[in-house]
């Protein structure tokens, strides 16, 4: 369902008059134009999807809110604290601790079982060994590949993939998990499997969830849509 912007002064995430220019050659690209919003904090979480055409902004957006991109000009405010203000190792940091990612594909390494990409994420903030295989089996367990913990990629079908990527973005307990069009390489079954588990995870543990989608029918699970026409926040549909 589509709403307006949250009013709730407690926010998780505040952006502010992002704004991100490429240049190529001569010529300067706006991606993304003065977008301000609020994501709130409080009870329920919101499972906020991306929507637009193609070449809306929508995946530019949400790099920059991931820091996985800088963008030229605002801010990104949480608790008070510019992440854009982050030194680049400390951004790295904050991203390993407090955000998790699922992509289009599904960035799985073939040589290692679901067990062991699920848990380098936690290995990698160093974690100790027994608590990075018990936090990895509990998470696999969660997204219903309990008994696949020992298989690889090739052992296991798209969808099953795409959950072994979102257990390897939920291993350190992220605040916010950002979902680049996860279900485009599915088939209608495994996106509705994927879509319904983001929204138990939402509401079952109240992860904030923001989704980058092109499919009209995905509004029906989330609780917020934030419209993007030509790099800007598309007035006439918040």
């Amino acid at each position: 369902m589509t709403e307006n912007a949250p009013n709730d002064a407690e926010l998780l995430i505040d952006v502010k008059n992002l704004t991100r220019t490429y240049v190529m050659g001569d010529v300067q690209v706006r991606a993304l134009n003065n977008i301000s919003f609020g994501i709130k904090r409080s009870s329920p979480s919101e499972f906020i999807a991306i929507m637009g055409k193609s070449g809306s902004g929508k995946s530019t957006l949400l790099h920059q809110l991931g820091l996985l991109d800088k963008p030229t000009e605002g801010g990104i405010i949480i608790e008070g604290m510019n992440l854009l203000e982050l030194s680049e190792s400390q951004k790295a940091r904050f991203r390993l601790k407090r955000f998790g990612y699922v992509f289009q594909e599904y960035a799985l390494l073939p040589e290692l079982t679901a067990l062991e990409n699920v848990y380098l994420p936690a290995m990698t903030l160093g974690r100790e060994k027994k608590d990075y295989l018990k936090a990895a089996e509990e998470v696999l367990e969660q997204v219903g590949l309990g008994k696949r913990l020992h298989h690889r990629p090739r052992q296991m079908s798209g969808g099953e993939q795409q959950r072994v990527a979102i257990a390897r973005a939920l291993i350190n307990k992220p605040d916010v998990l950002f979902a680049d069009e996860p279900t485009a390489n599915l088939d209608s079954a495994s996106s509705k499997q994927i879509l319904e588990l983001f929204q138990k995870l939402n509401r079952e543990i109240g992860l904030t969830i923001l989704m980058v989608t092109h499919e009209p029918d995905d509004i029906k699970y989330v609780s917020r849509v934030i419209w993007l026409k030509d790099g800007e926040l598309d007035e006439k549909k918040i």
